[in-house]
C-alpha cells in the first residue's frame, strides 16, 4: 500500500494555490507519496436567491498546469451542492458552509483512500473546518494548513479565551486596545469583521475552528521563523491556548507559486525595463481588491502629485469589476497623458511576482493579503499597507508595528484614503530616511527567507520533522 496524503483547500485562489504549493513541496521531500487534492465546486446558483453568490477567482488554468507538470498530484473535484440556503448572510458564512454540505461526499472519499492506501495525513484549510469531525470519526491524523501568517494564527487560537474575557461584541469596543499573545497591542476594530458580532454565525464558526485546531495533530503555517518570531514563540509556548497542550507548529514557508509568473512579454514588464533601478512604486490589491470610482480618482491624484514613478493595476468598481475598465472615464481628465513618462496603468491583472522581482520596482502598495506580503518579502520590496478585508487590518498592524516592513495609511471615518495621504506615504517610502530603514529591514528578511527554505534552514528542518512524524504513523 502506498503512502498517501490528502489536502483539502478552500477554493479561494489565495487558499487553493498555497495548498497546492504545499503538495508540491511535500512531493519534493517525499517523491514516493501520492497526493490527492480535493477541489470544492462552486454551488449551483439560484438567481432568485437572496443568499450571497460564491465567486472565487478562477484557478482552472493553474490546476491544469499542475496536472500536466506534476502527475503525482491528483485533483478530485467534489460535486457542487444543489443550492445555498437562503438564510446564508455572507460570503464568509458560505465559505464555511460549502465544506459542511460536502461532508457526506468527503466521508466516502476518505474511507476509500484509507482502505487502499496508508493515509499519513489529512491537511485542511481552516474554512474546511467541518471536515475535522469526519476525519476524527475515521481516526485519520488531521492537520491544519494556515495560509495566513503566524500572527493571525495566534489571534485565532486565542479566540476562545478572548470570548471568555470580553463579554460584549468587539464591534462595540472600537479602538480599545486588546492584549493578544504574540501580537503588538491591537485595536478591536483591526480584527476581522466576522469576529466582531457575537450573535453571528461567522463568529461561532471561528470559535469552532480555534477549538478544533487546538485538538489537531499539528499546525502548518506559511511563514518562517525569523519573520514572525514573537507570534511563533507565543503559540509554541502555549500562551494562545492556555487551557490545553498546543499542537506542534510547523513553519514551512514562504510557499510562493511561480506558475504563470514567467510572462516575459507582458506589457508592464517591458515598460519596467526602461525605468531606473528601484524607482517604481507598484500598486496591486489582490484578486478581490476593489475600490469605488471616487477612491480611484483619489489614488490617481495622489500618484500624480507624488512625482514618483508608478505601475498601477486598476480594476473596475463593483458591480462591473469583471469587465475591462474604461480608463478615460475612471481617471481624472488628462491623467494618462500627463503621467505617461512616469506612470503605467494595467487593466485588471499583472504578473505580480515577476513585477516585484523586477529591478525597477522599489515599493509596493498592497492590501496586506498574506501571499502578497510573502511575495514582497521574498523579492525584498518594502510596502505601504492598505488593508481591505479579512485579516488584512491585523496583518498591517503586525507589518507596521512589529516587523517594520511597511508604512501605514490613514483612512477617514468612511474608509476613504485621500490623495494627500497617499502622496505623503508614497514619497515617504520612496524618498526618505524612514523609507530607507524599511527597505533595509525587508532586504535583510529577504535573505533570511531564502535561507529558511534551503537545506538546513528553519522551514526545511520543520518539514523534515513533519516527514518524520508521518513516517512513524
Amino acid at each position: 500500500m502506498e503512502d498517501a496524503i490528502v489536502l483539502y483547500p478552500s477554493p479561494g485562489r489565495g487558499h487553493l494555490i498555497s495548498m497546492v504549493e504545499l503538495g508540491k513541496l511535500i512531493l519534493k521531500h517525499h517523491p514516493s507519496f501520492s497526493i490527492t487534492i480535493l477541489i470544492l465546486s462552486e454551488p449551483n446558483t439560484n438567481t432568485n436567491s437572496t443568499a450571497p453568490q460564491y465567486v472565487a477567482s478562477s484557478t482552472t488554468q493553474y490546476i491544469a498546469t499542475v496536472n500536466s507538470t506534476t502527475p503525482s498530484i491528483t485533483f478530485h473535484h467534489l460535486p457542487p451542492i444543489s443550492e445555498v440556503p437562503p438564510s446564508t448572510s455572507s460570503f464568509v458564512e458560505l465559505s464555511y458552509l460549502i465544506p459542511r454540505f460536502n461532508n457526506q461526499n468527503l466521508h466516502q472519499i476518505l474511507k476509500t483512500i484509507y482502505q487502499t492506501s496508508k493515509l499519513k495525513a489529512f491537511i485542511i484549510d481552516f474554512f474546511c473546518d467541518a471536515a475535522f469531525e469526519v476525519a476524527t470519526n475515521l481516526d485519520i491524523p488531521t492537520y491544519y494548513f494556515f495560509t495566513s501568517g503566524a500572527s493571525f494564527l495566534a489571534a485565532l487560537l486565542y479566540r476562545p479565551t478572548l470570548h471568555k474575557k470580553v463579554d460584549k461584541s468587539l464591534k462595540d469596543l472600537g479602538n480599545t486596545l486588546l492584549d493578544i499573545p504574540g501580537l503588538p497591542p491591537i485595536q478591536a476594530l483591526d480584527l476581522p469583521e466576522p469576529w466582531k458580532d457575537r450573535t453571528s454565525k461567522e463568529y461561532q464558526y471561528s470559535l469552532n475552528v480555534a477549538a478544533h485546531m487546538a485538538k489537531s495533530n499539528g499546525l502548518l503555517v506559511n511563514t518562517f521563523d525569523l519573520l514572525e518570531t514573537k507570534a511563533i514563540k507565543a503559540i509554541s509556548g502555549g500562551l494562545c491556548v492556555p487551557d490545553r497542550p498546543t499542537p506542534p507548529i510547523f513553519c514551512i514557508g514562504p510557499l510562493i507559486s511561480s506558475s504563470n509568473q514567467d510572462v516575459e512579454d507582458h506589457e508592464c514588464l517591458n515598460w519596467l525595463n526602461s525605468q531606473p533601478s528601484r524607482s517604481v512604486v507598484f500598486l496591486c490589491f489582490g484578486s478581490l481588491g476593489l475600490f469605488s470610482a471616487k477612491q480611484l480618482k483619489e489614488i490617481a491624484v495622489g500618484l500624480e502629485n507624488s512625482g514618483q514613478r508608478f505601475l498601477w493595476v486598476l480594476r473596475n468598481p463593483p458591480p462591473d469589476n469583471e469587465k475591462d475598465p474604461n480608463l478615460d472615464e475612471l481617471l481624472p481628465k488628462g491623467f494618462l497623458e500627463r503621467t505617461k513618462e512616469k506612470g503605467f496603468v494595467v487593466k485588471r491583472w499583472a504578473p505580480q511576482v515577476a513585477v516585484l522581482r523586477h529591478e525597477s520596482v522599489g515599493g509596493f502598495v498592497t492590501h496586506c493579503g498574506w501571499n502578497s506580503v510573502l511575495e514582497a518579502v521574498w523579492c525584498g520590496v518594502p510596502m505601504i499597507g492598505w488593508p481591505l478585508y479579512a485579516e488584512q487590518r491585523l496583518n498591517r498592524v503586525v507589518l507596521v508595528e512589529e516587523i517594520k516592513l511597511a508604512l501605514g495609511l490613514n483612512e477617514s471615518e468612511d474608509g476613504l484614503v485621500s490623495a494627500a495621504e497617499l502622496e505623503k506615504r508614497v514619497k515617504e517610502l520612496m524618498d526618505s530616511e524612514v523609507g530607507t530603514e524599511v527597505r533595509e529591514r525587508v532586504s535583510g528578511l529577504r535573505d533570511e527567507a531564502v535561507t529558511a527554505v534551503k537545506e538546513g534552514g528553519s522551514s526545511h528542518v520543520a518539514l523534515a520533522k513533519l516527514d518524520e512524524l508521518w513516517r512513524q504513523n
